[in-house]
């Protein structure tokens, strides 16, 4: 694909669609005999890879361990162009830790118009759907779908009833956003659907309550399930094996790490947004004209800390209620919390906001 990108997003007219992969990786066993120094320095290069396609698509992490037994971490790829994702898992498979990982699910999607109209939608609204654009939800919900023949050799009218009633059923829990991707011929299923919340109880409750609507049955498949947690590069690594003592180094940055996430007009004083900086999500806060940078997730249970209170410069996590000083190195002010969210450098010049590791300019 042709045009500049910054962090991630193209700078020219959006695309028609855009391309999808959920890939679900598995570490297996000998990896955590690894001594921990030996593990440290294979995440740390496998995550520079991850890291080094952030400027090609946008990359968001998960972890399964514990949840699921078949795959440990996932990272969710959405990009303008297909041949990213073959090149970043690539990259990562050419790491020190590729010998120790297997990719037992991947699924590739496009996004797309819906055939069925949504009449509480606009027509603007319902164009929206061919860019995702991701939350900050703790949860992610994934799974295959596939539907019979039968379901394609019913009168339009016909379906469109019945998903008239799927949908009015989903503006039930407006707490649960649902990201519906085509696979068509480019992969075994038909649809990948991805379901972000904070809120596992909802979502549950809106799928049992789907069970029960006629269009149900006409699915043929909707598993495997995955329930995926919202973390960083780093912290999936983290989960595969014991993180041991990391101490940041001045010289983990390269010169020249300051990267642009956004333009400074849109981080007024006062207003918040979550951007991505080498392939993790973080939260841009403007406290009284000065921005500071923190991990969008907290570090204790992974809430939400753009949508945490803000007095002075103490940040709290709306979640739990863990504090920490935005001035201070995001060190913490009030548990449960017990280690400091992670923070950036900020540098606002040129109509940009830039961001560099917090190592680098010490």
């Amino acid at each position: 694909m042709s045009g500049d990108r910054t962090n991630g997003q193209p700078s020219g007219p959006p695309a028609t669609r855009q391309y999808v992969q959920f890939i679900f990786y598995k570490a297996n066993a000998s990896w955590r005999a690894l001594s921990t120094d030996d593990r440290e320095a294979i995440k740390d290069e496998a995550v520079a890879a991850v890291e080094a396609f952030s400027s090609e698509m946008q990359v968001r992490a998960y972890s399964l361990v514990g949840v699921r037994g078949d795959a440990d971490f996932m990272f969710w790829h959405i990009s303008d162009d297909l041949s990213p994702f073959q090149q970043a898992a690539t990259a990562l498979l050419s790491t020190r830790l590729g010998p120790y990982l297997s990719t037992p699910y991947a699924y590739l999607a496009l996004t797309r118009k819906s055939q069925y109209a949504d009449k509480t939608e606009a027509g603007a609204a319902a164009s929206r759907r061919l860019r995702l654009k991701p939350g900050t939800a703790k949860y992610l919900f994934v799974y295959p779908f596939v539907k019979t023949r039968a379901w394609y050799n019913l009168p339009q009218e016909e379906r469109q009833a019945m998903m008239d009633d799927h949908i009015r059923i989903g503006r039930k829990y407006p707490s649960v956003k649902l990201n519906t991707t085509y696979s068509f011929g480019i992969d075994d299923q038909e649809f990948v659907v991805a379901f972000e919340t904070d809120e596992p109880g909802d979502f549950l409750d809106l799928v049992m309550e789907l069970r029960e609507t006629k269009s149900s049955l006409y699915t043929v498949r909707d598993t495997p399930a995955f329930t995926c947690v919202a973390t960083t590069v780093r912290g999936a690594l983290d989960a595969i094996g014991g993180a041991g003592a990391r101490i940041e180094r001045p010289d983990e940055a390269a010169d020249g790490a300051w990267t642009r996430v956004c333009d400074a007009a849109e981080l007024p004083a006062g207003a918040r947004r979550v951007v991505y900086f080498r392939a993790e999500q973080v939260a841009l806060l403007n406290v009284d004209e000065t921005v500071y940078a923190i991990e969008a997730r907290c570090p204790h249970a992974n809430g939400p800390l753009v949508d945490g209170g803000v007095e002075g410069t103490a940040l709290t996590c709306p979640s739990h209620g863990s504090r920490f000083d935005l001035a201070r190195g995001c060190e913490v002010v009030q548990g449960p919390a017990v280690r400091p969210a992670r923070c950036y450098a900020v540098r606002v010049e040129g109509g940009g906001v830039f961001l560099a590791e917090a190592a680098a300019v010490r």
